[in-house]
């Protein structure tokens, strides 16, 4: 499948790129700027040591459609809807969840 990011994403290469994604270093990172690329090489990189082969561009490509679609999942799932889902929900739930959850405890204490 080509298009803007390249050949397709296998679930390995996917499942190692929220690995990396899963490391606080990299989160923190990625909340505190919106221009990101410093990071995207970064992972490109880690992913590169799994012998997966994918630039900057493609890594934060499929960074934001992951987001995006893990965004419009939870808010049907937040509406009572259960016909919304995705593959890797948990995984990103694990790593997204927090965030808001995380704002959220800020204001309790």
């Amino acid at each position: 499948v080509a298009n803007e990011g390249g050949k397709h994403w296998t679930v390995n290469e996917v499942r190692a790129l929220i690995r990396i994604w899963s490391d606080k270093n990299i989160q923190q990172q990625l909340e505190g700027t919106v221009r990101n690329k410093r990071i995207f090489e970064q992972v490109a990189a880690r992913l590169q040591k799994f012998g997966i082969d994918r630039d900057w561009k493609q890594c934060r490509t499929k960074y934001k459609n992951l987001k995006h679609e893990y965004k419009s999942v939870k808010s049907a799932q937040d509406s009572g809807s259960t016909s919304k889902s995705m593959k890797f929900f948990n995984e990103l739930d694990a790593i997204l969840g927090h965030c808001t959850m995380e704002q959220a405890s800020k204001s309790d204490n």
